[in-house]
């Protein structure tokens, strides 16, 4: 799913305008990187929740040469999924009925 794709649902189920959904997309996700260059936890129940990491600072190899280099601090971004999310991810997809027309792709040949 894309972003347009997000904008498009807005514009579907809610009646908004296009110029209105985009704005409305772009305030969240605006307002989500804010949060996250600030070193907040954003926690969305139902979805899930982004973490902050801050990794330290440590000396690397570089394999080629054998070379010790000094690797900066640095942070990074965590998405943990919630449980509602999780589970209904894992669940079973629905069966779908089975039709009597079968083809067989292998011989071109099918049954009615």
């Amino acid at each position: 799913m894309l972003k347009s794709d997000l904008i498009n649902v807005l514009v579907g189920k809610k009646g908004m305008t296009q110029k209105q959904a985009e704005a409305t997309v772009e305030t969240i996700f605006e307002s989500m990187k804010e949060a996250l260059c600030r070193g907040e936890n954003i926690e969305i129940r139902g979805l899930g929740a982004f973490h902050v990491k801050n990794y330290q600072g440590y000396q690397g190899r570089n394999p080629k040469t054998g070379q010790i280099i000094p690797v900066k601090p640095k942070r990074g971004l965590l998405f943990r999924t919630g449980k509602e999310l999780r589970d209904r991810v894992n669940r079973p997809a629905p069966q779908t009925p089975q039709s009597d027309i079968s083809f067989d792709p292998k011989s071109g040949n099918g049954t009615y």
